[in-house]
This record gives structure tokens, C-alpha cells and sequence, in this order.
């Protein structure tokens, strides 16, 4: 109950516990000792003792009151008095936590970063207001139907909120750089409202700051990723939450970036799986940023090559507009697409139907490679990723962990893809056979393969054993996994999408929607005037 009004009352920090307990996910009580009571600020990490032991916590926030009939236990220590946790954070915190049917710790380890004391030391450089962008080149946005209304609506501070699935010929940097330039330029606020976008991997967090840094004042782009390390981390967050970073550019984790006065939220690619956070409570950035997006009152942009069911759910719902390019548009400025199961095509090759280099793709790449890169996109990494019995074609299993059996390379022994045991001496349990077959075939062997197919060309391997970011112009052929597509200068001249009936035929609900992606993907890395094979 409260204190009476003749009785003095205590200093009380109400504080979250850093404990994933359910029935623990509420904030506990502690009074504050005069010594800690300049430190102990909304927002600071803090040191309690709970059940017998220290425990570490934020305090959410300062009042003279409490519920609590007892004595409070007293604040052990303030760890530090920057205010890491900001209100926006806290609500949103709460909110997922809620969605997800998870706790509030646990969204909040997922939003804050570990401290780092030598960084939060440095001397605070002091805020400068950087000169507004010029939207001078908005042409991208003009192909698309209400594209120019919604950047009105960013301009006056409105939250609009738009899913767009932009065609090959247009960047979706570039769109999105433009949509900033209003949004930051529009303002009413002399600095401008900040603008935070999430991409799938670093990769990606290049090449949009590459963009950015063009059309905006220098410095005014922060990237926010884990693989830069966690002292130019925690920098860059604390920049952010100070209000001294104003337009964020990162990963996943990036999601609850307590950026100051948004204006707009951006995610590329929604239905990237990198989106969907790995750990409890599981969120994903497009909900996150959603949710974000009423309870900052900020605008939100779901940009990529195809719309996902989700931002289908939220056109349908009139939660956020369907901003769609001309169809004519769409298709003069298009790569042509070839399909090799098309009557004609079959009526030419019969066997194409059952070849995995058709005439049709070997024809194109030819003619391509005349002028430019060809892209070679394989579903699976490694070299044959499932093998099975020449003689009864049942699949090759570990006899250790019945797993499935590879090859790694050429004249190499198989190995259990599970756990990783070399099998020199494989005989088929079923007909007592050695020998092996290709049941699936991987980027490796796909490489090895088009180098025969095409001496004196140059080949390129781009995925899991190391990716390539970009190619020059010069005539090669380059092989990779989905979403390790180097950018190639120029565009590519032809794009063969191979093995697509592996990605049609995944055991998953979403396997259509995901080749589509995959597919839209790498088609959008192709020149105009290129071919798509498929």
C-alpha cells in the first residue's frame, strides 16, 4: 500500500530483473540509497540481490512509492549510469514478449548489447545537424502506382505504411535511399526524424550504405552489425541511443535499435529466414518493426522482390498500401525468361525434361558469355550432397547414425552429413554394392562440370566456403548458392537456374514462395537486354 503523507517517502527504483523465469517477468521494488541516487537513472543497468543471490536488472523507472508492505530491499549497485534502456525500448520489449509468449529478460538480452566499459568511457562527441539531402533523383519511385504519395505522406511525418515487390529493373537500394531523403528532408524537426533499416546479412548492410553514403550528407549512415566486434558495436548502438545516429543500417539484431523520433522503418526481403531471430522468444524483424511502427507512430516500408504471405496479410488487413509497378514497365525493362519444360522446348530436346544441363541453358550461356558474366544459381552447397547405390538406388546411410551419406570432392570417400564419420569401405545394406551415384549434386560438382563444358572460361564459386561480393564484366561463369549471388558490374548477361524442381519439392509449406524468391532474386541481377533459364 502507499506511504502515508507523514511518513517520509523512500526512494524507490522499480527494476526488471535480468531472469527468464515466467512468473518473474514483472518489475520488483528497491529502494535506493542517497549515494546511488545520481546514478540510479531510468534506464541504467543495476546489481540486486534477489532469492539469496545477485542478480543483474535495468531500473524502468524512479517513483515514491511503492505496494510493497515490507521492508524493500536496497539497491546493491548502479553497473552503469548510461540509460541503455530507453521507454520506446521498454514498451516495445514488453509488447514482443507478449506476442511471442516469451519474457520480457529475454527480449531485452536479444535488444541491448553487452556493456562495454572502455566505451562508454570515451568522451561524447557533441551532436551535429547535418544539411538535408536534396531529393533530386526520384524516377524509380515514379514507375510505381501511389509511390509518389507515399513519399508525401513520409514528407509530412505521416506513418504510411507501404509492401512493395520491385521489379528486376529497379534497385531496391536506391528506392529505398529516396524514401529516406523524404522522410529525413520532410521533417519538422530541425534534425531531421531517423530511419532504420534491416537487411539480411552484412553483405547486404554494405552495399545499402554504399547506396546511402551516395544520396545523404557523409557520416550520417551508422551500420549496426555483430561482426564488426563488440567494442564498435556497443559505439555504435551508444551513438545511437544518445540521438548522435540518426539513419541505422544493420542485421537482424538491429530490430529494436533505439533510434530517437523515428519516421520510418524498413525491412528488405521479409521473407529472407535470416529475418526470424534463432533465440527465445523466436521474433521476427517484419513483426517487430510492425509493432514498432504503431507504437513510435512511424511510417514502415516491406520492400523486396516478391510479397510474402505476411505482407499480403497486411495489404489485405488495410494496415499498409500495395505499391506495384506498371506491367508494361515491367516488362520492357525485364530479362526475358526461358522455361526448359515448355512444349517447343521439349519438341527440340525431348530430353531436357530429365537433363540438368538442357541444350536450352548450355545455348544460352554460350551466347551470353560473348558478353558478360553468366550466373549459375544451385540450390545445394558441397559437391554431391546425397549419394545413393548404383546398382538398387537406395539412398547411401551412416552406419553409425543412419544419416545420409556425401561426397566432398572428386576421389574423396563418403562422409555422414550428420556426423561427419568417413565411410572408406561403404557397402549398400540392400544389395552389398560399393559403388555410388549422384542422387543430388551440389555447387562444387556443378562447377567442375561447367569448366568442362566450357574450357578457357573462368569459374567462380560463390556460398558457404567463402562468398564473393562482387564480379567485374569480363566473360565468366559464376556458381553459387541462393543468396550468395555476387553482384556482377553492369549486370549479368544470362542467369541458369538450375535444379529448380528440388527447391518446388521441399518438404515445407512454403516451398512455391520460396523458389519464387530465390528466383525473383537472382533474376534481378540481370541486365535488360539478359535471359533467365529455368
Amino acid at each position: 500500500m502507499t506511504e502515508s503523507a507523514s511518513t517520509p517517502a523512500p526512494l524507490v527504483a522499480q527494476v526488471l530483473l535480468d531472469v527468464s523465469l515466467p512468473h518473474l517477468d514483472r518489475t520488483f521494488d528497491y529502494a535506493v540509497p542517497e549515494a546511488l541516487d545520481a546514478a540510479a537513472v531510468p534506464g541504467a543497468r543495476v546489481r540486486v540481490r534477489f532469492a539469496g543471490r545477485k542478480v543483474n536488472g535495468f531500473i524502468l523507472q524512479r517513483t515514491n512509492s511503492t505496494e510493497h508492505t515490507g521492508k524493500l530491499a536496497i539497491l546493491d549497485a548502479v553497473v552503469s549510469s548510461e540509460p541503455v534502456l530507453t521507454p520506446a525500448i521498454a514498451d516495445i520489449a514488453r509488447r514482443v514478449a507478449d506476442h511471442y509468449a516469451g519474457t520480457v529478460a529475454d527480449v531485452l538480452r536479444l535488444a541491448i548489447p553487452p556493456r562495454h566499459a572502455k566505451v562508454e568511457a570515451e568522451d561524447v562527441a557533441p551532436f551535429v545537424v547535418g544539411e538535408p539531402a536534396k531529393p533530386e533523383d526520384l524516377h524509380q519511385w515514379q514507375h510505381l502506382t501511389d509511390g509518389k504519395q507515399f513519399l508525401g505522406e513520409l514528407s509530412q511525418g505521416l506513418p504510411s505504411r507501404a509492401v512493395i515487390a520491385a521489379p528486376p529493373s529497379l534497385s531496391i537500394a536506391e528506392l529505398v535511399a529516396q524514401a529516406i531523403v523524404r522522410t529525413r528532408n520532410g521533417a519538422t524537426h530541425d534534425h531531421g526524424k531517423s530511419v532504420l533499416v534491416v537487411v539480411p546479412d552484412h553483405r547486404d548492410v554494405d552495399h545499402f550504405v554504399h547506396v546511402l553514403e551516395t544520396a545523404l550528407p557523409a557520416d550520417c549512415v551508422t551500420r549496426l552489425t555483430a561482426d564488426v566486434g563488440p567494442a564498435k558495436r556497443y559505439r555504435h548502438w551508444l551513438s545511437i541511443v544518445r540521438g548522435q545516429s540518426r539513419i541505422v543500417v544493420g542485421t537482424r539484431a538491429a530490430m529494436f535499435a533505439p533510434v530517437c523520433e523515428a519516421g520510418l522503418f524498413v525491412i528488405v526481403d521479409d521473407g529472407d529466414d535470416l529475418h526470424a531471430e534463432q533465440h527465445a522468444p523466436y521474433p521476427h524483424v517484419r513483426e517487430v518493426l510492425a509493432m514498432r511502427s504503431i507504437s513510435e507512430s512511424a511510417g514502415m516500408l516491406v520492400i523486396g522482390r516478391v510479397q510474402t504471405c505476411e505482407g499480403e496479410r497486411l495489404v489485405r488487413s488495410g494496415w499498409a498500401r500495395s505499391i506495384t509497378a506498371d506491367r508494361e514497365f515491367v516488362r520492357s525493362l525485364s530479362p526475358r525468361v526461358h522455361t526448359v519444360g515448355s512444349d517447343a522446348e521439349l519438341e527440340r530436346d525431348p530430353g531436357a525434361v530429365s537433363a540438368r544441363l538442357p541444350s536450352l541453358a548450355l545455348r544460352t550461356a554460350r551466347t551470353a558469355l560473348e558478353s558478360g558474366p553468366v550466373l549459375v544459381q544451385v540450390p545445394r552447397a558441397g559437391y554431391l550432397p546425397v549419394v545413393a547405390c548404383q546398382n538398387c538406388r537406395d539412398v547411401a546411410h551412416c552406419d553409425n547414425c543412419h544419416g545420409p551419406l556425401r561426397l566432398i570432392g572428386a576421389g574423396r570417400a563418403p562422409m555422414c552429413g550428420w556426423c561427419g564419420t568417413v565411410r572408406a569401405q561403404h557397402v549398400c545394406g540392400a544389395c552389398g554394392s560399393s559403388a555410388l551415384r549422384a542422387v543430388r549434386t551440389g555447387a562444387g560438382r556443378t562447377a567442375e562440370e561447367l569448366g568442362r563444358a566450357f574450357p578457357g572460361i573462368q569459374v567462380i564459386t560463390s556460398g558457404r566456403e567463402g562468398v564473393v561480393s562482387r564480379v567485374s564484366a569480363k566473360p565468366a561463369l559464376v556458381v553459387s548458392t541462393p543468396g550468395a549471388e555476387p553482384i556482377a558490374e553492369g549486370g549479368y548477361s544470362a542467369a541458369l537456374l538450375l535444379d529448380g524442381d528440388s527447391l518446388l519439392h521441399r518438404v515445407d509449406l512454403r516451398s512455391d514462395e520460396e523458389a519464387l524468391r530465390r528466383w525473383m532474386n537472382a533474376a534481378s541481377l540481370v541486365k535488360p537486354t539478359g535471359d533467365v533459364v529455368i
